[in-house]
């Protein structure tokens, strides 16, 4: 049910994989490299998912339902699997539009540090590939989104943290990343280990951190985006759609040619392109 390269999952078209990208942010290059990918060994398709992440479909697999070495070798040269041994803990969902237009604050940098942060911790490789930590940059569109933690900007320099489905502390936000990673930690030692472990915060028969009252600075929920082009972006940035969550291959070619520099995933089956 959380696949990843080098946890295929057998579905009826040949393996599915996926491949978790924080923030949802990919290179055009490196969705460039994947479709390469999908079009010599899976379906042609490049997919989206709702949490904002990549998957593909029909991959050979042998007889130990593992993908061949020279799948995975190709999967890894599109610069998509930078720590194999954590590839199914790294599920980070941010407001897309972070850095790029509104918002609060610019999530990016404490996006990097916690991604960095979770790929070099050996002790946090066990948590679920369900485990979700979801960043909403105070314009309320994840403020609603279910995960396991999270926050939600409260101004340019201060965030609420969000820990199952409670509130809890108010930080800066230069220290929110640690803070997070820091729970994380919490969680994967009080969840023990065995068949019957919690896979989520809400599952702990304890809560994790003391809850706190929500913020009045709070967002409430906002609209997912609409399709076409972003309002104030100047027409330099456009909501592509994701027929059925599928990127076909007239879909990358857009999205990957003349002057796009930047690519963003939606967890509403669409990408954002950037360009000059």
């Amino acid at each position: 049910m959380c696949p990843g390269v080098l946890r295929p999952w057998p579905a009826d078209d040949g393996a599915l994989v996926r491949l978790r990208v924080p923030g949802g942010r990919v290179s055009p290059e490196s969705l460039a490299a994947l479709h390469g990918v999908a079009a010599r060994y899976g379906d042609d398709d490049v997919h989206v998912t709702t949490r904002a992440n990549l998957q593909l479909r029909a991959l050979p697999t042998g007889r130990d339902g593992q993908l061949a070495d020279e799948v995975v070798a190709a999967i890894a040269a599109t610069g998509l699997l930078p720590a194999p041994s954590h590839e199914l803990v790294r599920n980070v969902l941010v407001s897309p539009l972070t850095g790029l237009v509104g918002g609060r604050v610019d999530l990016r940098p404490v996006t990097d540090r916690l991604d960095a942060s979770l790929r070099t911790d050996p002790g946090l490789a066990g948590l679920s590939g369900r485990f979700l930590f979801v960043l909403d940059d105070g314009r309320g569109d994840l403020v609603d989104r279910p995960g396991d933690l999270g926050l939600v900007a409260l101004d340019s320099g201060t965030v609420q943290l969000r820990v199952g489905e409670v509130w809890s502390a108010v930080v800066p936000v230069e220290e929110a990343a640690d803070r997070l990673v820091d729970l994380a930690r919490d969680f994967a030692d009080a969840r023990g280990t065995g068949p019957d472990a919690p896979w989520h915060v809400r599952e702990l028969p304890a809560p994790l951190a003391a809850p706190c009252p929500g913020d009045g600075r709070l967002p409430p929920p906002a609209p997912a985006l609409s399709y076409g082009p972003v309002p104030c972006s100047s027409g330099r940035i456009e909501h592509v759609e994701a027929p059925d969550g599928v990127l076909d291959r007239a879909v990358i070619d857009r999205l990957t040619g003349g002057d796009v520099t930047e690519l963003v995933v939606t967890p509403w089956r669409g990408v954002l392109t950037v360009r000059t």
